[in-house]
């Protein structure tokens, strides 16, 4: 899935204005029958990290949207529907929900969502790719104060790995991660042997765990 990427009009993503900007396009392809595409202003950033390439898009319609491995992870203008319903349901079913960790979520946006809470004393959130983090914490003003707020948290490491050696338990995990594409990074942290063995006495108890799964939508008509 979205494995086709086009840039019409631009080479190697160098961020070159093509003569037309009409004709300028991002094009992800998700099936044979399912693809979509987004009219750009122009490429503003790219970046190619030890784990993925890093792309900044300027669209027409969306603002800043954010392209790992030529799969649109977010757009400003409507990553807050992903990102509140991702983290805002857990928070407000939990009695009390103080310590909250972040598998992923290297843009910053669930770590926004999360501090909004006055209960939370302690955000933590682990993304493997020191790269990714830099580039979204440079260029994506929306996440700047989560950043630098005192109560986040920042781990650079494979959140599997993190969750394995720490010794502190969590009231929420958040799965903030690429597709579950199977042989992809993250696909470890989608099998029923992690969950079980790893992610659950990580838990305090009443503790909650959420991820995303992709578009139960898009997996109904694929």
């Amino acid at each position: 899935m979205g494995e086709a990427v086009m840039f019409p009009n631009y080479h190697e993503f160098d961020g070159t204005k093509p003569r037309d900007m009409n004709d300028s396009w991002f094009e992800e392809v998700i099936d044979d029958n399912l693809k979509w595409s987004f009219a750009l202003n122009s490429v503003l950033h790219r970046g190619i990290s030890e784990y993925q390439e890093i792309v900044l898009l300027d669209t027409k319609r969306f603002g800043k949207a954010l392209v790992i491995d030529g799969k649109m992870q977010s757009a400003e203008s409507d990553e807050f529907i992903y990102h509140e319903c991702l983290i805002h349901p857990s928070l407000l079913c939990h009695p009390n929900p103080k310590t909250l960790f972040i598998m992923g979520g290297g843009e910053g946006s669930s770590a926004r969502e999360a501090l909004k809470h006055k209960s939370i004393e302690k955000v933590t959130m682990c993304d493997i790719d020191e790269e990714v983090v830099a580039f979204c914490r440079q260029h994506l003003t929306a996440n700047k104060e989560a950043f630098r707020n005192k109560l986040l948290e920042l781990v650079i490491n494979d959140a599997k790995i993190e969750l394995e050696e720490r010794k502190d338990k969590f009231d929420i995990i958040v799965g903030d991660l690429a597709d579950p594409v199977e042989g992809g990074p993250c696909y470890q942290l989608y099998t029923k042997s992690f969950y079980q063995a790893i992610l659950k006495p990580r838990l305090n108890p009443h503790g909650i765990f959420v991820t995303q799964v992709l578009s139960c939508f898009l997996l109904l008509l694929l």
